[in-house]
């Protein structure tokens, strides 16, 4: 049994993943901002955290993860203003990191995305900018860190039912379901040679997919 602590625990990928961990004996933490969503939280069988991440500090967020094993960041502004944008996914995501390393919780998974590359090629002046920006600092700050980090970058997210099979380093926007995002998180927190890998996928055509625990072993 592992106790994982989930930022974004009502966004839907991170629904679609307590289920999954709760079954196999885990415990789970669902940090969620809005009070009103524990509800929707806790039917997944995991705990409810209210706590808004925008305004904690580190050792604030450090006092919530200690005492867990794994890190889940799968928060995010959701297309708000560029300025919440950057307070949610590059720098809340930071502080976080900075608390798992203080809280003594070395693992630690980022949800980001397929693009997040240093020459990503999104314009300044393109409103996605400061999404693809804050991504990239996320996760070049959790590469500097002492953690024991995976950076899972997933494309196109879509509402199909899951597969079970992904793509590993797919061509183009890479289409992938939540569902199977969620299968890949949870795979990865029991897969000891994802650590220090950035993973991309997506799900691929019917001959590139593979299982999931095959794509994701070394």
């Amino acid at each position: 049994m592992s106790r994982i602590i989930v930022f974004g625990g009502h966004g839907r990928i991170a629904l679609l993943l307590a289920p999954l961990l709760v079954a196999r004996g885990d415990e789970v933490t669902g940090v969620i901002r809005n009070p009103d969503h524990s509800s929707d939280v806790e039917a997944g069988g995991a705990k409810a955290l209210v706590a808004d991440v925008e305004s904690l500090d580190v050792e604030a967020l450090a006092e919530i993860i200690r005492g867990h094993d794994a890190v889940v960041w799968s928060a995010g502004a959701g297309g708000g203003s560029a300025e919440r944008t950057y307070a949610v996914d590059r720098d809340a995501a930071q502080r976080s990191m900075d608390a798992a390393e203080r809280a003594g919780v070395r693992r630690y998974v980022m949800v980001s995305w397929l693009g997040s590359t240093a020459d990503h090629g999104v314009p300044q002046d393109d409103s996605f900018f400061p999404y693809a920006d804050a991504k990239w600092a996320a996760d070049e700050h959790l590469r500097g860190t002492g953690l024991e980090g995976t950076i899972l970058a997933p494309g196109t997210l879509t509402f199909d039912e899951p597969s079970g099979r992904i793509q590993i380093d797919p061509d183009g926007r890479g289409a992938v379901s939540r569902a199977d995002v969620a299968a890949v998180i949870a795979a990865t927190l029991h897969e000891p040679c994802t650590v220090g890998r950035t993973i991309r996928f997506g799900n691929g055509d019917t001959d590139a997919a593979v299982p999931i625990a095959e794509a994701l072993s070394c």
